[in-house]
């Protein structure tokens, strides 16, 4: 027999690596626009500093409540799906086996093919058949809310120490050394995301970049105007 080796996909990584990739991107972006906006009402190095540390506790809770809430919602969508598919089973199988059997004729197999693979399917594994072919949940794809919170609040605290080890560095030239850093985070972060995923890594990394650039600037503009007011 050939040997068959393991193929590594990349839909394995959907799940951890979307929670990652946005807090870290969240954790960059929101946190150096907030010590951005801060900075640009005049605001000392300390305040600055001290604004992206808060930033960086609620953030990080914020992300890991949200994400956590949100998968929660999806788990338990597709677990109120597998015990009405049990239900079923067991009060009309051969209901549920037809069901099969029209799911792989629509998939290109004949008829007698068809039942064949239903029947065997189901007598290795019903509910198991039904879940992957007719509700489309897979263990790969399955909701993980406590994995996805934990990686979106690590991510996010992650990323928001970057523009605050830049505002250490440089203390009085933060708002440079700040937009400076994350700018070139941003773009590795994009690449990075792009290139887990199979996408194009420069439009990935210009696309990051130029929102990220885009909310330092409107927060720098909202810090300003209220600085002068004040």
């Amino acid at each position: 027999m050939p040997h068959l080796h393991a193929e590594r996909h990349k839909a394995s990584r959907i799940g951890w690596l979307r929670a990652a990739v946005l807090g870290a991107n969240d954790g960059v972006i929101s946190t150096a626009s907030l010590m951005v906006g801060v900075a640009a009402t005049g605001a000392t190095p300390a305040a600055v500093l001290t604004a992206g540390i808060a930033g960086l506790a609620a953030g990080a809770m914020s992300m890991a409540a949200g994400e956590y809430v949100s998968v929660q919602s999806q788990a338990d969508t597709e677990q109120a799906d597998i015990a009405r598919e049990t239900r079923e089973l067991e009060t009309q199988p051969e209901l549920e086996r037809a069901e099969l059997v029209a799911i792989y004729r629509r998939r290109g197999l004949d008829q007698d093919l068809a039942t064949r693979v239903a029947d065997q399917l189901m007598a290795h594994d019903a509910l198991g058949a039904h879940v992957r072919d007719e509700l489309g949940i897979t263990e790969t794809l399955r909701a993980r809310p406590v994995q996805a919170a934990m990686a979106s609040a690590a991510s996010f605290a992650v990323g928001a120490t970057l523009p605050i080890a830049a505002s250490l560095v440089a203390r009085d030239h933060a708002v440079a050394w700040i937009t400076s850093t994350t700018l070139v985070a941003l773009l590795g972060l994009g690449a990075l995301a792009a290139y887990a995923g199979g996408a194009p890594m420069l439009k990935g990394a210009m696309r990051v970049a130029f929102w990220g650039a885009l909310a330092m600037a409107l927060t720098a503009g909202v810090g300003h105007l209220f600085g002068t007011v004040a």
